[in-house]
């Protein structure tokens, strides 16, 4: 049999190809003679570069420093994707603007420079066509830090560009944007399923700005200023995406930038539809699987594909909130494992016997939860 394992990361204890490979070596214990596809995958936030690098053969880190999201100097990478031409440039702005490079939390004063840095870099280079994953952002900016690094200029009342961060959006007085940097001839699109808008209750301060440290007045006062940035732009602060990453989405709309779904537009660039095709199976996972991971994250893409190949599908999580999810009771499936149209599932907390054992060495409970697919698979 053709297996094909496309998980995304574990967040903040294992990355997607090493969750691809865990999975693998696992399933391998108990099904020896299957052919395994690894497909680590991602939808547009933390990873994505190295989801891209293990797809995609040919591609290649461009070294690049660039100022933190608390401008301190950040040494990273962009990736570049071969191609016709100059080839596909894919940025990530957690690993230039994101919140794990931040410590402590600046909620009113982080920005995206860096971000905005890394893409101005691969322009120089020359690519035909960019690719910004915008999950992970430390920052409620708007995306105005990227913009400022690509050449728009924000000035105060007193004709001062004015400070970076989220905050300061309330004191633009005038914007000049005849030196933006010219999207490449390929455009840029935008990798995230985020589909909040800029503004309000489900807006980025308020939805997004707590996991950045912001307090109820810390929100108001952002979103205040977000509004104002808004307003001076001209922007479609309504436009789905545009709250993504701190309002990041919002300031790559304004350049040009066009919203494409993160797990989807990742899963066609390192030709996941064509994997699963010809496979039997594809083992998918995150570390997390709740109410929100039918919106677009990766294991509902990854099933997407399965479904309309008519194969199985099988998931491993670090924890399943089950009560949270639809039950597979009313497809007549009896397994207790299967889940919200997988064929089977497994938590990771369930075989470790609890979270700090299972966050403690996730590769060994990722072998073990292949193995527990497998063993399913191959009784079914």
């Amino acid at each position: 049999m053709r297996i094909v394992i496309a998980p995304d990361s574990f967040k903040g204890t294992i990355d997607a190809p090493d969750v691809a490979r865990a999975l693998a070596a696992g399933w391998a214990s108990v099904r020896p003679d299957d052919e395994i596809v690894l497909a680590p995958m991602a939808d547009g936030g933390e990873g994505t570069l190295e989801a891209f690098e293990a797809a995609v053969p040919g591609s290649r880190r461009m070294p690049v420093t660039v100022q933190g999201p608390d401008s301190r100097p950040v040494d990273t990478y962009w990736l570049l994707l071969p191609g016709d031409g100059a080839g596909t440039a894919v940025v990530e702005l957690a690993a230039t603007s994101g919140i794990t490079l931040l410590d402590p939390l600046q909620p009113l004063d982080a920005h995206s420079i860096g971000f905005g840095e890394a893409i101005a870099d691969a322009l120089d280079h020359g690519v035909d066509r960019l690719l910004l994953a915008i999950g992970g952002s430390a920052s409620t900016d708007g995306g105005a830090g990227a913009l400022t690094a690509l050449g728009a200029r924000f000035t105060d009342a007193a004709g001062e560009p004015i400070a970076s961060g989220g905050a300061a959006l309330a004191n633009i007085a005038d914007i000049d944007l005849s030196e933006l940097r010219a999207l490449p001839a390929g455009g840029a699109i935008v990798l995230s399923d985020v589909t909040n808008p800029l503004l309000g209750d489900l807006g980025a301060a308020a939805v997004f700005g707590p996991q950045k440290g912001a307090t109820a007045e810390h929100i108001s006062q952002l979103d205040t200023a977000l509004a104002h940035f808004a307003a001076v732009t001209g922007g479609d602060h309504a436009a789905p995406g545009a709250g993504a990453a701190g309002g990041a989405g919002f300031g790559l709309l304004v350049w040009g930038a066009s919203m494409g779904g993160g797990a989807r537009a990742v899963a066609e660039a390192i030709a996941l539809p064509e994997s699963v095709a010809g496979a039997e199976a594809v083992i998918t996972g995150e570390g997390r699987f709740d109410g929100q991971s039918a919106a677009g994250k990766v294991p509902s893409e990854v099933l997407r594909l399965a479904e309309e190949k008519g194969i199985a599908a099988f998931l491993a999580a670090g924890g399943i909130d089950r009560d949270a999810v639809a039950a597979a009771d009313d497809s007549g499936d009896t397994d207790p494992s299967a889940i919200a149209g997988f064929a089977a599932s497994v938590a990771l907390v369930d075989l470790a016997g609890g979270v700090p054992a299972a966050m403690d060495d996730p590769a060994r409970w990722l072998h073990a939860a292949g193995e527990r697919l497998a063993a399913s698979f191959g009784s079914r």
